[in-house]
């Protein structure tokens, strides 16, 4: 992993803690919160406040998260809402930190100019040792104060407030008018700054967590589903239905029945075909590298050429793929390509709904091939996919995605799934008809309902 890392693939846009200062506040919260401290002078953190450094440190990776549901978090900065969300458990956390943060940016940004900010993502269920207890975790309570409990007495100084000014003889209370002092000593003014922090419940209904093996749970859509990354769990759950990542016909009935996918290439000549032609390159990569190949400053054109060279060690992915971009730039004969077909869901990308992200995450690991998708959208498989594969496909991988991809993040994002909404904050989909397109496309359709 430590090519990863060099290339800042791995542990990348965390945020520096450098300064003794700095140091000391995270020092104050992570002692408020587990009682532990860290003896580091300099680390990173990411938008939760979790340090791979600290973490080695203690030998305890889950310091903030033990249990995997109920998240701590610690804030120094409101820049933490550029960085990613390491370990993450639930793929709604980061999108609810950074929410948070956004709606509370001013405040946070006082409170944290002399104090780090503590709390956690309060769940409705403390562990979550079934998949039934998925089905309970529906609204996120966002809990944070700083470590010297600001907000707590800014809320007791409103409750004195209200009774000096609700009281007839409250002018002559010397007991409150002392501890309405001595409360707004540790608040300062609260009514020219209120201290209060807003936007701090959530709800979450489709989310992905890596607890059972990884399971997707999509309650909030016409048909709903769980699917299982792994085997399908035993129990009785309270969904229409159970589905594996196995279930190829399934899957693909639930995503076009909830309108959550289209084709990528659409008609003949679309720029989308772009797309599919570097999935196709990575799909090389991966069989070349097998067959021991050395694949390191290899262009897109010399990828092209190893490839008719080496057609027969290529797997049936790349076939539909190859057949598909010939269609869309020759006009030549439309291929059908049924749901049983290997490169079936590489042709598809999620549509613009506030599920994209989600649902572009599960397309990921139905085509790991594609381990430019994997890492964008599922970071957790492809750092499992990497450690299994060659050295000569680690190198090209990490170098491809360092030049095309780390340089221009949003763009590339973009580019291959529409607008990005990570930094923005903006909501996919948002006042948009969220129906599929009827496509001109060469996907067997009658597959999907046969």
């Amino acid at each position: 992993m430590k090519r990863l890392i060099e290339k800042g693939l791995m542990f990348g846009n965390l945020f520096a803690v450098d300064s003794p200062a700095l140091v000391e506040r995270y020092n104050r919260a992570l002692h408020h919160l587990t009682g532990m401290s860290t003896e580091l002078a300099e680390f990173h953190i990411d938008i939760s406040g979790y340090s791979p450094e600290i973490g080695d440190e203690l030998d305890d990776h889950y310091y903030l998260n033990h249990g995997g549901v109920n998240r701590q978090f610690i804030l120094l900065s409101t820049e933490q809402k550029r960085c990613p969300l390491l370990n993450a458990e639930f793929s709604t956390s980061r999108d609810i930190l950074r929410r948070f943060i956004d709606a509370n940016e001013q405040q946070l940004f006082a409170l944290t100019a002399t104090d780090a900010v503590a709390g956690e993502l309060e769940n409705s269920v403390l562990t979550a040792s079934s998949p039934e207890h998925l089905f309970d975790i529906r609204r996120i309570v966002v809990e944070a104060d700083t470590t010297i409990g600001t907000i707590a007495h800014a809320d007791h100084l409103e409750t004195l407030i209200e009774r000096f000014l609700g009281e007839e003889d409250a002018w002559f209370d010397d007991a409150l008018i002392g501890e309405m002092v001595e409360t707004a000593k540790l608040t300062g003014d609260i009514t020219r700054n209120p201290v209060r922090l807003q936007h701090a419940v959530f709800e979450q209904k489709n989310f992905w967590t890596a607890h059972f093996g990884g399971i997707y749970l999509f309650q909030n859509v016409q048909h709903p589903a769980l699917i299982a990354s792994t085997s399908k769990p035993e129990a009785r759950l309270p969904i229409s239905a159970t589905l594996s990542l196995g279930d190829r016909k399934q899957v693909a009935k639930f995503l076009r029945d909830n309108r959550l996918a289209e084709p990528i290439v659409k008609r003949h000549g679309a720029e989308e075909v772009a797309i599919l032609r570097q999935k196709m390159d990575f799909i090389i990569a991966g069989a070349l590298a097998n067959e021991g190949l050395e694949l390191a400053n290899l262009s897109r054109a010399d990828m092209r050429r190893l490839a008719a060279r080496h057609a027969d060690t290529l797997p049936k992915e790349y076939e539909g793929l190859a057949a598909m971009v010939r269609w869309a730039e020759t006009r030549g004969a439309r291929p059908s390509i049924g749901l049983e077909h290997p490169s079936y869901f590489y042709l598809l990308r999620a549509t613009d709904t506030p599920d994209r992200d989600l649902v572009n995450m599960l397309l990921a690991e139905l085509t790991v091939l594609d381990v430019r998708q994997l890492f964008i959208c599922h970071k957790e498989a492809f750092y499992r996919h990497y450690r299994t594969w060659p050295h000569a496909k680690k190198a090209y991988v990490a170098d491809l995605l360092a030049r095309e991809y780390a340089v221009d993040k949003a763009g590339a994002r973009a580019y291959l799934f529409g607008n990005e909404p990570d930094m923005s904050g903006d909501v996919p989909g948002a006042g948009r008809d969220m129906g599929l397109e009827a496509p001109d496309i060469a996907l067997d359709q009658d597959t999907l309902l046969a």
